[in-house]
């Protein structure tokens, strides 16, 4: 059943074709010189009303405009070639984790704006049914730090057993035993800090954070959440903000259902990444060195040449 039908304005349709060329689905079709509707599939993309010159095509549901309350979106495609590229690298190259915060809070409204830049990324099958979940100040991000560290203080019981180590060798690999070889003492020492001092090594003290998360019905969620959670932590530096991912916290959410529970997040929602969002305290010189990466380039198989890899 097609839902998000692209609606057709007769009168504007010039009959051109550039909405059927780009659609994936071959939902469009030329019928008497005017595009219809004539496939059995849509999965909404939009790529119709983008190619659309005289605006003749409109898809209900789709939102051209964003709403942003801090930027001035600009009108008009970039076609590949006419950004600045050179800017747009010194831009991701200047984006740092950060673990030092200001107390000023955010707004709930540069916080919106992430999302809607979270919301631009692409997905699988153009599903997009990532969440964001908000928490605007620092009382909720508290709560949340208190529900994982509960988690751990649980964990860390375990992992200081031997036989509750051995048991779990046995049962379920050996995970337990690792974790309590990596990261035991840090988190153990993480807890101590945050229990006796109010020390928050967790957050950073960030005045806010953006679960952001995905269902089951999307054909690869994970993906999905991860790829929006790349736009939103490049669209904080571009807005003023700093951001930190924040592990721990995802790990024990997937573990226990109840914090995601006690936060209003359903049992078929995951939560696949943490940002904490806040005006930093650091600042820098320069961008960062990056190692050197691993990379293959596949050509002349069929002559049977090897892989050239760097």
């Amino acid at each position: 059943m097609l839902t998000n039908l692209p609606h057709i304005d007769p009168e504007r349709c010039t009959g051109c074709g550039f909405c059927i060329s780009v659609c994936p689905d071959h939902t469009l079709a030329l019928v008497a010189g005017c595009a219809q509707v004539r496939g059995e599939s849509c999965m909404a993309c939009g790529h119709c009303q983008a190619a659309c010159p005289t605006r003749a095509i409109e898809i209900e549901g789709l939102q051209v405009d964003l709403g942003f309350h801090h930027i001035d979106e600009k009108e008009g495609w970039l076609a590949p070639g006419s950004g600045d590229a050179a800017q747009l690298v010194q831009l991701l190259r200047s984006r740092r984790s950060v673990r030092s915060y200001r107390e000023k809070p955010v707004p709930l409204s540069l916080l919106m704006d992430l999302v809607k830049i979270g919301t631009t990324a692409p997905s699988g099958t153009n599903s997009q049914t990532w969440t964001f979940t908000l928490l605007p100040n620092r009382q909720e991000v508290v709560r949340l730090g208190a529900l994982t560290a509960a988690f751990f203080h649980r964990l860390n019981k375990k992992a200081a057993s031997p036989l509750w180590r051995l048991a779990a060798r046995i049962c379920a690999g050996d995970s337990l035993g690792r974790y309590y070889r990596r990261h035991y003492q840090t988190v153990r020492q993480g807890l101590a800090d945050w229990d006796e001092a109010g020390e928050d090594h967790l957050f950073h003290g960030a005045p806010a954070a953006i679960l952001v998360g995905g269902g089951e019905q999307a054909s690869c969620p994970a993906e999905d959440a991860l790829l929006a959670t790349g736009n939103i932590l490049i669209g904080a530096h571009a807005l003023g903000l700093s951001t930190c991912l924040i592990g721990f916290v995802v790990e024990a959410m997937r573990h226990d259902c109840r914090i995601g529970k006690n936060l209003g997040i359903g049992a078929a929602e995951k939560i696949y990444a943490v940002i904490a969002v806040g005006y930093g305290r650091e600042s820098y010189q320069r961008p960062a060195g990056r190692k050197k990466a691993v990379v293959r380039c596949l050509q002349g198989a069929e002559n049977g040449d090897s892989a050239r890899q760097e």
